[in-house]
C-alpha cells in the first residue's frame, strides 16, 4: 500500500531545465566554454552542477580550479531566473494538497542544491504541502545513485514498497529503481496531475 509520494523537482514539479542550462552557459561563457543543447539533454539531465562540471574537466579539459567559482555563479544565475519565472501551477498545486488531503505524505528528493530547492519550491506554492525535502547536499552521491531515496525512506519510516516516485530523466529513474521503490515516469511537468498519480497507486494495488 502506497503511504508516500516522492517528487523529483526538476522536470516534475518545475520547468527547470532550460534555466539550469542558461544559468550554467552563462557561468560557462565567462571562460570560452558551453554545453550544447543536445549534450544537456542527453548527458548532463538531472546531474547536479559538481557532477556535470567534472564530466567536463574529464571529456573537454576545463580547469579543475575553476569549478568553485562556475558553480557559484551558476547558482547566483540560478536564483535570478527562479525568482523571474517560478510561478505557482494550478495543477500541481491541486494534485498536492490533495494528495495531502487524503494522507499521503509528500516528500521532494532533488539534485539540486538546498537553497535552490527551498527557493522553487516556495515560489511555486508548493513548500506547504510537503513533509520534507531532500537536496543533493544531503546525501553522500547524487542521483543516479539511490542515495537520496534511501534516505528519504529512512525519515519516512517507510519500506521502499509503500513510497510512490516520480521521475523524468534516466539519472534519475536509475535511482528509483535501485532504491526499491515504485516508479511513476512522466514526460514533464504536464504529465503530474492528481489523476496520473491516483492511477498509478491504483495500480500497485
Amino acid at each position: 500500500m502506497i503511504k508516500a509520494i516522492i517528487f523529483d523537482m526538476d522536470g516534475v514539479l518545475i520547468n527547470a531545465k532550460e534555466w539550469h542550462f542558461e544559468a550554467l552557459n552563462k557561468a560557462l561563457s565567462f571562460f570560452g566554454k558551453e554545453i550544447s543543447r543536445y549534450d544537456h539533454l542527453v548527458t548532463f539531465d538531472g546531474l547536479p552542477t559538481k557532477k556535470k562540471l567534472e564530466m567536463l574537466s574529464l571529456e573537454n579539459n576545463f580547469p579543475h580550479g575553476l569549478h568553485g567559482f562556475v558553480n557559484e555563479l551558476k547558482q547566483e544565475y540560478t536564483m535570478q531566473i527562479t525568482y523571474a519565472n517560478c510561478k505557482p501551477k494550478f495543477t500541481h498545486q491541486y494534485a498536492l494538497s490533495r494528495l495531502k488531503n487524503e494522507g499521503y505524505r509528500l516528500v521532494v528528493c532533488s539534485n539540486s542544491i538546498r537553497n535552490t530547492v527551498e527557493v522553487m519550491m516556495q515560489r511555486s506554492g508548493l513548500s506547504q504541502y510537503l513533509d520534507f525535502f531532500l537536496s543533493n547536499q544531503d546525501v553522500p552521491n547524487g542521483k543516479p545513485s539511490p542515495d537520496i531515496y534511501n534516505k528519504a525512506f529512512e525519515q519516512l519510516q517507510l519500506l521502499p514498497e509503500e513510497c510512490l516516485i516520480l521521475e523524468d530523466n534516466e539519472n534519475g529513474i536509475k535511482a528509483a529503481l535501485a532504491s526499491g521503490g515504485h516508479l511513476l515516469k512522466v514526460k514533464d511537468v504536464d504529465d503530474v496531475t492528481y489523476w496520473n498519480i491516483i492511477n498509478q497507486i491504483n495500480l500497485i494495488k
